[in-house]
């Protein structure tokens, strides 16, 4: 079976990557990484405009509905562009809001219109922080059977990729609670999961296009270094996980929608795939570029800090496999 993108699905995924190269993420994600979120939430607007964060919004609430192929397509692009902030996280806890009721069609036609920028701790992870938790508008926990909204944040602490901002939150009253909580909370889950492998896979795309751009243009012995054997090989290794991975991340969306029984299995496998792929993908852009590749003054460290974080987030891949193997 092929799984490939229809031509409205991919006219999508053209317009996002234009009004990306217009707004210049590179010096967003700087500023971002700075504390400065001015243009970041400029960006998130128009990102609103474009329809992405409807995807995760019924129409009820001025969304599009739940569209989760629609997600992949545009996670990926905002992986390519390595866009900042707590995109996985507002359309997760948007699905999750959408799932306990009516009673959070404010916060739910905020997410809509970007005017609300939401994050939460991941359902499943055992590390208690949450991504840009110091500038969302709503900071949601869930543990066990309980949602809150955190009080406070606590102070930013350190991470591999200085774009992803994690705090502690602490306090809050308790939103909801009780089994169909929980139910909730692992769909948001699935969702996040599976919008993570999708972005994975846009960052997985663009460290090898930036990766081959640079061995045509670098010479060496007077030559392209892109014209020796073994540069090829591993740009086709890359290429060949990127291939691989993308059918199963529609899949997974294609599951999702169908409400198949095999969804969870599903999206874990491309979570997995993808984690594997962007990393494969950051290791060569690394090497490929020599010295150059890490200093932080290089764009290209952008999109290869994220891939680390990335392979982690919303399932390690090792979960994700024994998710796999016991689903």
């Amino acid at each position: 079976m092929r799984f490939l993108l229809d031509e409205e699905h991919r006219e999508f995924a053209r317009s996002l990557d234009a009004l990306l190269t217009a707004a210049d993420t590179p010096a967003v994600v700087r500023a971002w990484s700075a504390g400065d979120h001015g243009p970041g939430r400029a960006l998130w607007g128009r990102l609103a405009e474009a329809g992405v964060l409807g995807l995760a919004v019924p129409e009820e609430y001025d969304g599009l509905g739940l569209l989760p192929l629609e997600l992949t397509v545009a996670f990926t692009e905002l992986g390519r562009h390595a866009v900042p902030g707590p995109l996985v996280e507002t359309v997760a806890a948007a699905v999750l809001l959408d799932r306990l009721g009516d009673r959070h069609a404010t916060w739910l036609r905020g997410m809509a219109s970007g005017k609300t920028v939401a994050t939460l701790c991941p359902p499943a992870d055992d590390t208690p922080y949450a991504l840009d938790a110091d500038m969302a508008d709503l900071v949601l926990v869930v543990t066990g059977d309980t949602l809150r909204v955190a009080e406070s944040t606590g102070p930013v602490q350190p991470s591999a990729d200085p774009a992803r901002r994690l705090s502690r939150p602490t306090g809050g009253t308790a939103l909801a609670e009780g089994p169909h909580l929980r139910r909730a909370a692992a769909y948001a889950t699935d969702v996040g999961t599976l919008v993570t492998a999708a972005q994975a896979l846009g960052v997985g795309r663009a460290l090898l296009d930036r990766t081959v751009s640079y061995v045509r243009r670098r010479h060496q012995f007077g030559r392209p270094i892109g014209s020796f054997q073994a540069v090829k090989h591993r740009l086709a290794d890359v290429l060949i996980s990127l291939s691989f991975t993308e059918p199963l991340v529609h899949a997974a969306a294609l599951s999702l929608a169908s409400a198949s029984e095999h969804t969870g299995r599903d999206i874990a496998a491309a979570k997995a795939a993808a984690g594997d792929t962007v990393h494969l993908a950051a290791r060569t852009a690394l090497q490929l570029h020599g010295a150059v590749g890490y200093t932080d003054e290089l764009d290209l460290s952008l999109w290869i800090r994220k891939a680390h974080a990335l392979r982690t987030a919303w399932g390690t891949p090792s979960a994700c496999r024994a998710r796999v193997l016991t689903a």
